[in-house]
């Protein structure tokens, strides 16, 4: 009995690792007669897989999507959570993660339900990764607000919701929905905001949807060709009343390991040198920031910056002069 278990795992895993064996070729693989496998294939459509057969030449053996999810020990919920994991996954760049990640959800979607694959797809499809940073300070977010506006963005319907700003206000919100943006900490969408008739972008962990959505729009030009590089800006630049553009001399691929998207974006300009664009509570705080990236750099815009860093020098040369001159004395 438990040498038949195995054996039923192990057609089971062949069966998920590709579309379609042929009986001889599963006899093979497993050992035995293809009158076994005939058994066996019974017994696994008896435990509710769904296994398909031909017959023929050309005839074999596929695993395929039932009415509902076979007994894999996953609601939908987690069918889909796992699925769009191992999508994110395949893309982390992770040596040794992303072939396995690969096989695992190849598997997974060969058994999905039909309405599940749709989620999954209209949930990948439309999310742009944000290479955010660290994990510290993530917001929970709604596994069924992801999937809803998700699908909203494929479908181009109007989406209503009431949303809390960052200083508690709420509003009601109607949207043209765009993309979704994931980052490591937080999840956004970018969307057309038709009162304001202006792009807009929202965290998701603020939003509380209010369908019934509808009707459908029309698509609209996005505002940036690179949406995560448009949120990451939004985020690291213009959501704050200090900015500035400021010449790095570092190539870019060095500034990027120093500065994360939530602090700043790059562009670069040579082989040697680089531009920052990046935003601060006020310019004595970007002043701040940019000195202790301890790399040579020149203020391209705006010129005052440059005066708050005269400013900032002279205020440290005092501070070592006093330093030294209480040295002395003592």
């Amino acid at each position: 009995m438990i040498e038949t278990s195995a054996r039923l795992l192990r057609l089971l895993s062949l069966l998920q690792a590709q579309r379609e064996w042929s009986g001889t070729d599963l006899a093979e693989r497993l050992g035995v007669s293809a009158r076994t496998v005939r058994r066996d294939v019974d017994r696994l459509r008896g435990l509710d897989y769904p296994v398909h057969s031909t017959t023929g030449t050309a005839g074999g053996y596929r695993l395929g999507a039932g009415a509902r999810l076979p007994p894999l020990l996953l609601d939908d919920e987690e069918a889909v959570a796992v699925a769009v994991g191992l999508r994110n996954a395949v893309g982390a760049g992770v040596q040794g993660i992303e072939e396995s990640s690969a096989r695992a959800l190849a598997k997974l979607e060969q058994v999905l339900p039909h309405r599940l694959r749709r989620r999954v797809g209209a949930l990948t499809a439309y999310t742009v990764p944000l290479h955010h940073g660290g994990r510290s300070g993530a917001e929970n977010v709604d596994g069924e607000t992801l999937s809803e506006l998700a699908q909203a963005c494929r479908d181009l319907l109007r989406t209503r919701f009431d949303y809390r700003g960052h200083d508690g206000t709420r509003t009601r919100r109607v949207v043209e929905p765009l993309r979704l943006v994931s980052s490591f900490r937080r999840w956004y969408l970018v969307a057309w905001d038709v009162d304001r008739e202006d792009w807009r972008t929202f965290r998701v962990d603020r939003m509380r949807l209010t369908p019934p959505h509808g009707p459908r729009c029309a698509p609209r030009t996005p505002p940036a060709e690179n949406l995560a590089a448009y949120v990451a800006e939004g985020l690291s630049t213009r959501a704050y009343p200090a900015q500035a553009t400021v010449l790095l001399h570092l190539p870019v691929e060095q500034a990027a390991q120093r500065i994360t998207q939530a602090s700043g974006t790059l562009e670069a300009v040579d082989g040697d040198r680089c531009l920052l664009r990046a935003g601060a509570p006020s310019p004595d705080v970007l002043a701040v920031h940019l000195l202790m990236l301890g790399v040579d750099f020149e203020v391209r815009e705006p010129a005052e910056l440059t005066g708050h860093i005269i400013a900032l020098r002279d205020r440290l040369q005092r501070a070592v002069k006093e330093s030294e001159a209480d040295g002395n004395s003592s």
